[in-house]
């Protein structure tokens, strides 16, 4: 049963369609509240917080468009699934572009309306899931095996791509360890100068009692020290943090003392070790040493199903005090699917931050995303092309969504209906309907 152990609030006051959704959802393990009206529906909002909300678009004393916009701006609300006559579907998209999930129209098969139900439970799930790292398969594995090699005292190299979130990750490996109540050091290796990194590292010591200077080493006590673009360090240096890592033994600059590093060596990279081993730029030794323990930060263009759960913790730590929230249009999560993104998650932060910004209406468009692309259009001249029907429309999201999700998951049939939220018959009927290859397995 796909929505057993859920609560879903049908508000419908026609008694034929809403006793047929109400026994459709029971017989589907879920608990169902009826409300026939739209004070109903405000009252029980306000007692009860259901999964998912199906709601008509015509109520005897309102409109679901005035209930949905009402109840939105003054509570977080469920995802809401519209039903809607034809001659109402220009209400139920503008609704979409204004945080509603989606809509059906009249008549519907009951049991498209469950899985489509149950697809934007799974979806809100995701976001609000305790995930650290992601909500995908790959980032999921990527969380494990940080918290598997935690309390290790071996050096960890993580690699990946700018942006990626090499830096988020060393700090969770910090947090989910028995050191995370010792001090984590960033070095930006790239970021200080090759004549300096040596003192900053080590520290030194002068003549003087006020020529002093503790490095990052001993900084670090018990904790970690992340070694930022580790790839940008001298051949020189690397070599006396080869000594380090293996003896757990520095000097300071001009310092006769041993000082005995207590903490762990994580290291960074978005760069091959292995070429610049093979091109002499980086010391096999040293490589071998840092690479004990491995970690694969894989780009946002291969963990699409992240990008809604970055979304949604982007929004909440963009908002700032006494302004509305915003929220992100489904066509513009739609588009954000389909970009490569080469900045990665850096790039997606920043371009929702403007968006968040600059946007002109408490929802945020494709347009606000990508503004580029609305500028290239009106400087290039385009063939028009005839407009598409909301079928076509649909479809062509639905056929650009489930490519990608088995593309992701290498046509394996019930990984990808588990990231696209829907069962695997659902999943093969779609694929039918749209004429998508069966090529999986």
């Amino acid at each position: 049963m796909l929505l057993e152990g859920h609560s879903i609030a049908v508000i419908e006051d026609d008694p034929v369609m809403g006793e047929s959704l109400v026994q459709s959802l029971s017989l589907e393990g879920c608990t169902v509240d009826w409300w026939k009206t739209g004070e109903e529906a405000s009252k029980g909002l306000r007692a009860r917080r259901p999964d998912a909300v199906i709601c008509d678009i015509r109520l005897p004393d309102t409109t679901g468009e005035a209930f949905f916009r009402h109840h939105a701006a003054i509570m977080p609300l469920p995802p809401f699934l519209f039903v809607t006559a034809f001659a109402d579907v220009d209400q139920a998209v503008s609704l979409m572009r204004e945080g509603a999930a989606d809509y059906v129209t009249k008549p519907f098969d009951v049991a498209k309306v469950i899985a489509r139900v149950h697809s934007l439970i799974q979806r809100n799930t995701n976001l609000k899931s305790g995930a650290v790292l992601g909500v995908s398969p790959e980032m999921k594995e990527v969380e494990n095996k940080i918290r598997r090699i935690s309390d290790l005292t071996t050096p960890v190299l993580i690699s990946g791509e700018t942006g990626v979130g090499k830096e988020v990750c060393a700090r969770f490996l910090h947090a989910v360890s028995t050191r995370s109540q010792e001090p984590f050091i960033a070095v930006n290796c790239a970021a200080i100068p090759a004549d300096v990194m040596e003192k900053e590292i080590f520290g030194y010591r002068g003549a003087s009692a006020q020529a002093f200077h503790r490095g990052f080493a001993e900084r670090a006590r018990g904790g970690v020290l992340f070694l930022d673009e580790v790839a940008e360090l001298s051949l020189a240096l690397q070599a006396k943090l080869l000594r380090l890592v293996e003896t757990r033994e520095y000097h300071r600059l001009g310092g006769e003392q041993n000082m005995v590093f207590h903490g762990r060596i994580v290291c960074s990279t978005n760069r091959d070790l292995q070429v610049l081993v093979r091109e002499g730029r980086f010391r096999e030794d040293f490589y071998y040493r840092i690479a004990g323990m491995t970690i694969e930060v894989p780009p946002l263009r291969h963990r699409v199903s992240d990008i809604q759960w970055l979304v949604g913790l982007f929004l909440t730590k963009f908002k700032t005090g006494g302004e509305a929230a915003k929220t992100i249009s489904p066509q513009a999560i739609g588009a954000a699917s389909a970009y490569p993104w080469p900045g990665n998650i850096r790039e997606l932060r920043n371009r929702l931050e403007r968006a968040v910004a600059l946007a002109r209406t408490l929802f945020i468009a494709p347009g606000d995303l990508f503004p580029e692309q609305g500028m290239a259009k009106e400087t290039s001249p385009q063939v028009a092309k005839p407009l598409s029907t909301l079928s076509e429309a649909r479809d062509e999201a639905e056929r650009r969504q489930i490519e990608m999700a088995l593309k992701e998951t290498g046509g394996h049939i019930i990984e990808a209906a588990r990231i696209l939220g829907i069962s695997r018959t659902t999943l093969w009927e779609k694929m039918r309907r749209l004429g998508l290859a069966a090529e999986t397995r």
